[in-house]
Parts: C-alpha cells; structure tokens; sequence
C-alpha cells in the first residue's frame, strides 16, 4: 500500500498550488558530508561520505499578504535533490518535493524546510541485495532541514549560499527493513533571480489582531498501515487516537498537552512472533499490545498550514522493546477553523515507526 507515503508528499503540493503563480529564483546548491550510525545494523553501510546536489526553485513573497510580513517574506516552491551513499548497497537518491525558506538576522541567515517522495536505485531485495537494511522500498519519503548563509545579488541578479544540511529518508516503515537514512553535510551553492526584485511592503501600520485564546479542547484520529521490523511479516493498519488542549499566545504559537491511545496491529503480529522466537526472555503471546502515551507540543501557525512538534511518553506499554519517548513532526492544514486534516511522522528518536494521516476538530 503506497497511499500514505504518497499523501504524506502530496500534502504540501496542495497547500503551496494555492497561491504558487510563478518561479523567480532558483538555488543550486552541491553538498558532501557524513551519515548518522543511528541503528547497528548500519555500521557497513557508512563505507564513505556521500555528496550530492539539490536544485530549488521559489516564489518570493513581498507582503501581499499577512502571512508574508508575519514571517519576514519567505521563499516557497519546489526542490530536486540527487544524493549518492557512496555505497554499493544503498545505491543514490533522487528526491523531489516542496519547500519553504524562512530569514533572519536581516535575511542573511535562511532556515530551509523541505520534504517530498525520494525513488531509490537500490533497495532491500532478500536475494539480490540483504545487506541494505536501511530502505525496503524504492520509494520513500525525503524531509530536509538548511541552516544557511544567504546573500542575494551579490554580482548583478546573481548570489551566494552556504551552510549545514540535514537530510533523512525513510519509508516510515510502511515496508520492512527501513532503518532510513540521515545524513548531516556542508552545502555550497549559487542562486539567481530571474525577476527584479520587488519592494516588500514593509507596513508600518502595526498588526492590533489578539490572536491568544482560551483553552481549546482537540480530538483527533489518524490511521495508516506499517509492518513490524520482521521482513515481510505484512502490513496491518493502525489506529491513533488523541485528544488534547491547547492554548493560543500569540500569532505564531499555542502550546499542546495531550493523551492519545496506540492501536497498532503489527505490533500485536510482533508480539506472537516473539514469543515464538524469542530464546533469551519469555514473552507472554497475550501482552497487551494497546499503548497509551502523554504528550507536550508546539504548533506553529504560518497561514492555514501549521508546522507541529511533540514529545510524548508511554504511560502504559506492556511490551517494552520500544523506547518510552516518542516524539512526531507534522503538518497540520485547516479546512474550517474547527476542522483540520494533519499529516507527521511518529518516530522514537531517530527511528520511524509509522506515517500518520487524520482528521480532527478544534472546539
């Protein structure tokens, strides 16, 4: 089943078409760098550095809207990246998706935030290619993190960019193996802008919405399907349910705290075949595979879409292989100011365990 992984790329497609009228700058950036040994069973994957490219095209923003002065005018648009392991048994990446560019310390410093769908020439084959643990599908999703020096113009219509990037890919174990990968690497590149830039509508008309709230009360379900770390153990769809409160502070920020209770059935499926296989510690087959976790979040407004992180913790877990922490990055987009979709990636540390896709309503 590929629809969750589809729809976890295609989300921000829908959100950006919106108001993505044309291209008026482009970014090409090379990169080279090192991966993160986050799991074991990828000490002979990391042979080498791996190097790459990425190609960004963006819609400048000029304070047309609110959002746009809110934010400092940042960048949107689309990204292509091409990234080789520089090992026979991961093979390369080539990735494509959205992004945005948000600026500080007077836009020199831009923070890039990308993710999209990555193919992958090489994955996991029982026969052909057992050793690469790190991805068992030729398609999985790309999610991009930039720290850059940016100077636009520098030479005419031409700049300069430099920084940190991190990337990670993974299937969010959708499909077995999937330990993914991440990798941090220094990035150089040049950028152009096709267009004379426009004059930001730098408003000194002060901004007097209240945008703090009371206390709102949020339930939401979400839902996939992902396999246990036993390879081609089969997918089983799962259930996610949560409720939580939130406070609103400003324009940008609430703060969330929340309970939410874990349906996972290949979890319940592991737990049969550890039972079975497991020679150094007794599992009971009938352990309780439900969890139940608490959480803390932030959620980040920029216009209908909303950026949230969160942390949270397994009150109840009967089976403790997992870690108790878990934490999950997600997009959140409002259809009514009551109704929302959302779309993350629950992981425990560095490691996925599921894409989410759901609704829920604000109250």
């Amino acid at each position: 089943m590929r629809f969750p992984l589809f729809g976890f790329v295609l989300f921000p497609f829908f959100l950006f078409s919106q108001d993505f009228e044309n291209t008026n700058s482009i970014d090409v950036s090379v990169f080279k760098g090192n991966i993160m040994p986050h799991t074991q069973d990828l000490g002979h994957l990391i042979t080498d550095h791996p190097y790459g490219f990425m190609v960004s095209f963006s819609k400048q923003t000029h304070g047309k809207k609110e959002w746009h002065r809110a934010y400092n005018f940042p960048d949107f648009g689309g990204y292509f990246m091409y990234q080789d392991y520089k090992n026979e048994f991961l093979g390369t990446n080539y990735a494509a998706g959205a992004h945005y560019n948000f600026y500080f310390l007077n836009r020199k410093l831009q923070f890039k935030l990308a993710q999209g769908i990555t193919y992958n020439t090489n994955p996991y084959d029982k026969v052909t290619n057992s050793k690469n643990k790190a991805f068992g599908s030729k398609l999985d999703a790309n999610i991009n993190f930039a720290l850059n020096y940016k100077k636009e113009n520098l030479i005419e219509n031409i700049g300069f960019q430099a920084g940190l990037l991190f990337t990670h890919s993974s299937n969010g174990r959708i499909k077995s193996p999937n330990s993914g990968i991440n990798s941090y690497v220094l990035n150089v590149g040049l950028n152009y802008n096709f267009d004379k830039k426009e004059t930001q509508n730098n408003s000194t008309i002060s901004d007097t919405t209240c945008y703090k709230e009371t206390i709102k009360y949020n339930f939401v379900a979400k839902t996939g399907v992902n396999e246990s770390p036993i390879i081609n153990s089969g997918q089983y769809p799962f259930y996610h349910l949560g409720f939580y409160a939130d406070k609103r502070l400003n324009r940008k920020s609430a703060i969330q705290l929340g309970t939410e209770l874990f349906l996972t059935q290949s979890l319940k499926e592991y737990i049969k075949y550890r039972s079975i296989s497991s020679f150094e510690k007794y599992i009971d087959p009938n352990t309780d595979y439900k969890r139940v976790g608490i959480f803390v979040g932030h959620e980040l407004f920029i216009n209908k879409l909303s950026i949230e992180t969160q942390v949270g913790y397994y009150v109840y877990k009967p089976f403790k292989e997992d870690l108790d922490i878990y934490n999950r990055l997600g997009l959140k987009y409002y259809l009514t100011d009551k109704v929302f979709v959302v779309g993350g990636l629950k992981t425990h540390l560095f490691v996925a365990e599921a894409f989410e896709f759901g609704v829920g309503v604000r109250l």
